[in-house]
């Protein structure tokens, strides 16, 4: 009996033998029948996961294992194909029992299944021999385990005399270890030939490197696998009639062990394969589905359906959305024919940006002002899910009163790449608007949004211009529902001053130079401090200090010093969108932006619509130190244009001017001009990650 197991270590040189390999082809003539064979494993590993032993337990296999796997493998339809091939797998079957039983060359043997097999294709022979292989190894399970309990099954074991299985469980447990493990490997390599068979022909071809050199590795590979299955049927051989007076051999397991070793490192070679293929398959899918794409949103279309399915839903979900606050799941219908707010961010997106629009989403609005908000989170696929990342997604969910995806993990990456390269998603927030058809009316409409709310519904370029052409640079638009309480002190002709930075020394004389100064030209002066854009540890320890020593008006509410500064870049967004030469709000804004870009403070009064001066920090404080030089001209043509030409017979050509504009798409202006001397200012690059 251990001849047939002991001539494999004589054919290991031989694996890839040039001869050997002729041999196996000449007996494949496949004649053209396909054959599923995905249920013949499902049933071939039921019968090996049942019959499989544990020593010094008893055997696998709980009753409620049993009724699961008899569920699953009652397969519809799967009789007829059986019936069919019946009789091919008791050939075999008997084939093996005969030449294992007998002794003989392994090699010769498994030559003589390749004959019997030889109209069928290289999966079905391997799938084909382990379900005859199957057979043999369940009936003497099956006869092994019962022969304790059931008559019929003691009665067989005698007349084999099979020995008593479980008393003799520890000189087995070499054999049953190496079998368990050489009937893995032949299984885990079955699966790979046989998913390299179910590859979709349409996405790669034969001639691909990766697939031409597993084909060319399959018969090879099929070979071992049968030869295996002809060295674990020796071993379970070698078991009949010995009954108690069997002597394990080490040698045998040694044998077994070493075949097992051999299939899996031909295993390891395919997988890389394997790899490779799902790699171009994958690369080509991607293709497809971005061409698809592009195609939809190139397409008129009668509603946003098919437009929001590519997105949003690719797995075909039933319920794709969830509202973020209430958990309520939601099918894609509740946005049909309705403008939709794709909200793109990362997980990163910050709470203050969250929390701007739930003001505008909650906000009451028109009855012609209709729109749904969906977040669309943009996740690093290359990535696993982590918990971190699981409990951040839920955490910013759970803030969003809109609709969310349910699982932003399913998004196909080529909607990703969709989004990065034609709606230029990098990493700062962005808002798509799609018309009722599913029309993009705006690739990134946030900015209009954080300008004028729902005002600029329905969030189209022609209504940004719109509204653009109906504004001035006045004070409403710097605190348009930031500061309710400024409107109120414009009405009543006060001068109001807003004023940054994060010297709080500065500030200590600022403040209280700017008071002294009111109180002596007479007038009613509203001091707000609105921070320093980025700086939010530094910002709150100057909020607490200015509440302590009541210095000024402050914005307790850290989001609204963020929305200040997050308006101003969108407004700059949405001017050099339109590339507007020498536009006076543009440049006012540029200004705004330069003042926090420097490491001063800075200041700009208004007073009514039309009065405004402005300063950069020393320049500021000096202007209202030598009050005195210009108290006059105030007192004759009002405060604020007083200090206006005060301030520009201060400037001097000394001074250095820093302007640090937000990484947008759109592109930056080539010339950018000083907001004190005006003239051209010089470009540098800053990358920066620190938010503080």
């Amino acid at each position: 009996m251990l001849q047939m197991i002991k001539s494999d270590h004589r054919m290991f040189s031989a694996s890839d033998d040039s001869t050997m390999m002729k041999q196996i082809q000449a007996t494949h003539a496949p004649d053209g029948r396909e054959l599923d064979v995905k249920p013949f494993l499902h049933i071939i590993e039921d019968i090996l996961r049942r019959a499989n032993p544990i020593i010094d337990g008893g055997f696998h296999g709980t009753q409620e294992h049993v009724d699961h796997v008899e569920d699953s493998a009652s397969l519809a339809g799967f009789d007829g194909i059986l019936e069919a091939l019946a009789y091919i797998i008791h050939k075999i079957s008997c084939e093996i029992s005969c030449k294992c039983s007998g002794g003989g060359d392994a090699h010769a043997t498994t030559m003589v299944l390749f004959n019997t097999l030889t109209s069928y294709s290289w999966d079905a022979k391997v799938v084909l021999s382990l379900a005859a292989f199957a057979v043999n190894y369940g009936e003497f399970w099956l006869v092994a385990k019962l022969s304790t309990t059931n008559p019929l099954a003691k009665s067989v074991a005698f007349l084999k005399q099979l020995p008593d299985i479980v008393e003799h469980s520890n000189s087995l447990k070499p054999q049953y270890d190496a079998l368990e493990k050489l009937i893995k490997a032949m299984m885990d390599l079955t699966r790979c030939i046989v998913e390299f068979k179910e590859l979709p022909p349409q996405y790669i071809s034969h001639d691909t490197p990766a697939m031409s050199t597993a084909i060319a590795h399959v018969p090879a590979a099929s070979y071992w696998i049968i030869r295996c299955i002809v060295a674990c049927s020796s071993q379970i051989a070698s078991l009949i009639g010995l009954g108690h007076e069997y002597t394990a051999s080490t040698t045998e397991a040694w044998e077994l062990s070493s075949l097992a070793h051999k299939v899996n490192n031909i295993h390891e070679h395919l997988k890389k394969q394997l790899t490779l293929c799902y790699q171009q398959i994958d690369e080509k899918r991607h293709l497809e589905y971005y061409q698809n794409l592009v195609h939809l949103f190139e397409t008129p279309h009668l509603d946003n359906m098919k437009i929001l399915k590519a997105l949003l839903n690719p797995k075909d979900e039933l319920q794709p959305l969830v509202i973020g606050s209430t958990k309520t799941r939601a099918n894609l219908e509740v946005l049909r024919k309705k403008h939709v707010l794709l909200l793109i961010s990362d997980l990163d997106i910050s709470h203050e940006e969250v929390l701007f629009l739930d003001s505008m989403y909650k906000e009451p609005k028109r009855p012609d002002i209709q729109y749904e908000l969906v977040w669309l989170p943009i996740v690093d696929r290359l990535t696993p899910l982590s918990e971190e990342h699981q409990h951040i997604f839920e955490h910013l969910q759970s803030m969003m009163p809109w609709y969310t995806v349910y699982d932003p993990w399913i998004i196909e990456t080529a909607v990703i790449k969709y989004i990065k390269e034609v709606w230029h998603f990098a990493k700062k927030s962005i808002l798509v608007v799609l018309d009722p058809q599913g029309k993009v009316t705006s690739r990134n409409a946030l900015h209009m949004v954080r300008i004028w709310g729902n005002h600029a519904f329905p969030f189209t370029s022609e209504k940004e211009d719109a509204l653009w052409k109906l504004e001035n640079w006045k004070l409403d638009l710097l605190v348009y529902g930031i500061d309710v309480e400024i409107p109120d002190w414009i009405a009543k002709g006060r001068v109001v001053c807003l004023y940054g930075g994060e010297d709080i020394n500065w500030i200590r004389k600022f403040t209280a130079t700017a008071k002294a100064v009111a109180e002596a030209a007479g007038i009613s002066l509203e001091l707000v401090y609105v921070g320093k854009n980025n700086a939010k540890e530094r910002l709150r320890k100057n909020i607490a200090t200015i509440n302590e020593e009541q210095l000024s008006h402050y914005w307790p509410d850290i989001s609204s010093v963020s929305l200040f500064w997050a308006r101003l870049e969108s407004m700059l967004y949405s001017k050099l969108q339109r590339t507007v030469e020498n536009d006076y709000i543009m440049q006012e804004v540029m200004t705004m932006l330069s003042f926090d870009g420097s490491d001063q403070g800075w200041a700009i009064l208004f007073r009514g619509s039309d009065e405004m001066a402005r300063a950069k920090g020393d320049l500021a404080l000096r202007s209202l130190q030598e009050f005195s030089e210009w108290r006059e001209e105030a007192e004759l043509n009002g405060f604020v244009p007083a200090l206006k030409n005060y301030l520009q017979k201060l400037h001097t050509p000394h001074h250095c001017n820093r302007l640090i504009l937000p990484g947008i798409d759109g592109g930056i202006p080539e010339r950018v001009v000083c907001a004190e001397c005006g003239r051209p200012m010089e470009k540098y690059y800053m990358y920066r990650c620190c938010t503080d």
